[in-house]
């Protein structure tokens, strides 16, 4: 009787066990969800001055946001890790390198959102110095291009930044508008500094983006 209680008891433990496995193995892997913001000030000006052609009303500071929480940072956290990737103009910035706290960089990619499916192998992510940011803040370098003519900051089709964020995670961003509800056609009138953009965080740790 022993014997038969034992080799029942085992039969059940590995009918259980083949059925846990068998459950594990049906849940499906769900895909990251792109999200998109909108209209997020990035130090945004309060007007012109009409002698020196100056921007006025802006503060200096970032906007600092963090893309696992989907949500802005609080500038007093500017020395955290709270955030990763900060916009104030032009300039985008990101948590890492020897002048921030966190393990962030970047990687100015080539090609399509969508095509960006994983990090690529080769990326090799730069980190904000004191002598130069991650992502280039000049025309036709980063994510965008000026055009002194008109005034106008557009984003360059087919630009992804690829970030590495403050705790070491992976994400995809695309800057959709530089314009205060992303105009299609923005006119030197058009409010600046506002960033619509859209992007994937991946919270696994893995390098996939999709």
């Amino acid at each position: 009787m022993k014997i038969t209680y034992h080799v029942l008891l085992i039969t059940a433990s590995l009918a259980t066990t083949i059925a846990c496995k068998k459950e594990d193995a049906a849940q499906p892997v769900v895909p990251v969800q792109a999200q998109t913001v909108t209209n997020l000030p990035a130090d945004p000006t309060t007007g012109v001055n009409p002698t020196t052609g100056q921007p006025l009303g802006t503060t200096g500071k970032y906007t600092f946001y963090n893309l696992r929480d989907n949500k802005t940072v609080a500038n007093t956290d500017s020395a955290s890790n709270k955030w990763d990737i900060g916009f104030r103009g032009t300039s985008v910035i990101i948590n890492g390198g020897p002048i921030r706290s966190g393990q962030g960089g970047a990687y100015v990619y080539t090609g399509t959102f969508e095509q960006l499916t994983t990090v690529p192998t080769s990326a090799t992510f730069a980190q904000d110095q004191t002598s130069g940011l991650a992502i280039p803040a000049v025309s036709g370098s980063g994510w965008y291009n000026y055009n002194s003519s008109t005034n106008i900051v557009t984003p360059i089709p087919g630009r992804v930044l690829v970030i590495r964020t403050g705790d070491g995670k992976y994400a995809k961003l695309e800057v959709l508008s530089y314009y205060e509800n992303a105009p299609a056609a923005p006119v030197a009138t058009s409010r600046s500094r506002f960033y619509t953009f859209r992007y994937v965080y991946q919270p696994d740790g893995s390098t996939k983006l999709n």
